[in-house]
């Protein structure tokens, strides 16, 4: 896991600037705390920050190979087989990354299709003065790029392009509809003007400060549900449920996992457990706030029974009006999630131990785990309705201006969705994994991880697991109103302690109680804020905050704080000066 950027100018442009690499490369120092590095060739610069994971002692980069020089954030996970494919091939060191630069020199664009991880990966050949940038099918890594002055950047995040001059700090109103309306944004367009994600799958080749071909491939097997019995979907998922988790494991420095109440992570810890002679380390969040959902005991129970190392954290109202500015500031790609909040929290207590953590994001995206699945595919007469077809702020009147074409992103991904030629559930699903997947929780746990140096690995997400699931009868990812059915069985086999088919604890921040508490003070300061009193009425937003009587309300609240936060770190540039409180009574 590692920090990348670079830029690709035009002939006419002057050489990158040493001063724009040193920002560059500051902005991501917390993404690669254990080294720099960067290659500078006529008007192409590439540059990394090294979080060491594997190969400690020669690992560093860029890479060279040839007329070709390779840096990347992530981890290929079947770096060994991809050696052991090359024989004629001497490689330099024995880290994950230099292999994909040999099967780049081999196979061109295609080298993506032999990667099995998380990445973005820049190539620049320099003979044709070409770069080549890379991000793996499912978004789990980060990559942006943005037209400047004398041709393109790029970066592992938004604020580094922002820090360094590049781009100017321009707010693109439909994505903060979106934001308000869905709390993330959708497709290639962030909210910044001007910069614009890789999507996932996606390779974009560049030269001499232009885009000049895109393309993308996609790890979720297209066609309909397939014919199999459920005894040998059960060993199949074993297989790649298992070998997911090995390849996942692989580091040579220590690693943990983030341990809810839920099935997704009581299915990692026990495949962890299975693969490790040594207890395994995890941590989990809870709260202190009276009535608030808590899955501490039972997340307890579960690591007790395979016999993990278990601590379990308290996340206090205190700690986050203490820390919600410097959480919101790591989200410069906004997504508002208040998950930010224990996620961010883990990821602080798992630094003090492990460089890894293993989580559960993706499992309720590959075998539909999601309530709003169940109501996507019953008709509209039995109580179906389309998914995201709400916004936050539909029936809470704060905004100057409606917004109108806040879902129009999300259309576009279902209309996608649908010609894979799948189920009308398999459909529901592939939408999620277009938007709601890279853009809210992939991004909230690269974001809060990585601003403690600290990599989230994700082993749900992974080809194999997608060949082995995704395809499955609907019935076996849906049965009874029971979303993860076959997920559910696999644990009930393994780890029946686990208790997969109890209701539903979940897992709620109890966010909208604490501002609700705290609504009279916070109320003025939120509305007055610049980026809030440019989109809503200050007067509304202060009645809103003084009486929150629904649940719509408390997150639309949340929403309005996160934003006003947000707004002052990347729109105006303002570090947060101590806890909430202080942060927005501090001049603008």
């Amino acid at each position: 896991m590692c920090g990348i950027a670079g830029l690709i100018l035009s002939p006419g442009a002057p050489p990158p600037d040493p001063a724009v690499i040193s920002r560059l490369i500051d902005s991501l120092h917390h993404r690669g705390p254990d080294g720099t590095g960067h290659a500078v060739v006529g008007r192409v610069a590439l540059l990394h920050n090294r979080l060491a994971i594997i190969d400690l002692v020669t690992g560093d980069q860029p890479f060279f190979a040839g007329a070709a020089t390779l840096v990347a954030n992530g981890e290929v996970y079947n770096y060994r087989e991809l050696r052991d494919a090359m024989p004629g091939v001497t490689f330099a060191t024995t880290c994950d990354c230099e292999p994909p630069l040999h099967y780049f020199l081999r196979d061109g664009i295609d080298f993506a299709k032999q990667l099995r991880g998380m990445y973005a990966i820049a190539i620049h050949e320099r003979r044709q003065h070409r770069v080549t940038l890379t991000r793996d099918p499912f978004g789990i890594k980060p990559l942006y790029i943005a037209q400047v002055e004398g041709g393109l950047a790029f970066a592992s995040e938004p604020q580094a392009l922002l820090e360094a001059g590049l781009v100017k700090r321009v707010v693109r109103p439909a994505a903060r509809e979106e934001l308000l309306q869905l709390q993330f944004t959708t497709g290639a367009d962030t909210i910044f003007e001007g910069i614009q994600r890789v999507l996932p799958g996606e390779t974009i080749i560049c030269a001499d400060g232009h885009i000049l071909d895109r393309s993308r491939i996609s790890w979720i097997p297209e066609g309909g549900p397939e014919n199999i019995d459920e005894d040998t979907a059960l060993a199949r998922l074993d297989r790649a449920l298992e070998e997911s988790v090995d390849l996942h494991q692989r580091s040579d420095v220590p690693f943990g996992m983030f341990l809810s109440g839920g099935v997704d992570s009581a299915t990692l810890i026990t495949l962890m457990a299975r693969l490790n002679k040594e207890p395994v380390r995890a941590f989990t969040a809870g709260f202190d706030a009276p009535g608030a959902a808590d899955e501490r005991q039972h997340a307890a129970a579960v690591a007790k029974a395979v016999g993990a190392c278990h601590e379990s954290i308290e996340v206090t109202e205190a700690m986050v009006w203490d820390h919600l500015p410097e959480i919101v500031g790591c989200m410069d790609d906004p997504a508002a999630d208040y998950a930010i909040i224990p996620t961010w929290f883990l990821a602080r207590r798992a630094h003090q131990d492990v460089k890894v953590v293993l989580t559960g994001e993706g499992g309720d995206e590959i075998f539909a785990g999601y309530d709003r699945y169940r109501k996507a595919i019953r008709p509209w007469w039995r109580g179906g309705r389309t998914m995201w077809s709400r916004g936050s702020f539909d029936k809470v009147p704060v905004l100057r201006v409606q917004p109108v074409t806040w879902r129009d992103g999300m259309a576009a991904a279902e209309a996608r969705a649908l010609e894979g030629g799948g189920s009308r559930l398999a459909a529901a699903q592939a939408t999620d994994i277009a938007d709601w997947l890279p853009h809210d929780l992939l991004l909230k746990a690269d974001r809060c991880l990585m601003a403690h140096s600290v990599e989230g690995r994700t082993p749900f997400l992974d080809r194999g697991v997608a060949a082995a699931a995704f395809r499955l009868p609907d019935g076996m990812k849906l049965r009874d109103g029971v979303g993860k059915w076959i997920l559910r069985k696999w644990l009930e086999k393994n780890l029946p302690m686990a208790r997969p088919f109890a209701p539903k604890q979940g897992f709620t921040v109890p966010v909208g109680e604490w501002i609700k508490g705290r609504g009279a003070d916070l109320g003025p300061l939120v509305a007055h804020q610049p980026g809030v009193a440019e989109i809503a009425h200050p007067d509304r937003v202060e009645a809103l905050f003084r009486d929150i009587r629904r649940w719509r309300h408390g997150f639309a609240c949340w929403k309005l704080l996160f934003y006003a936060l947000w707004h002052r770190r990347h729109i105006m540039g303002l570090r947060p000066v101590g806890g909430v409180f202080e942060t927005l009574s501090a001049p603008g």
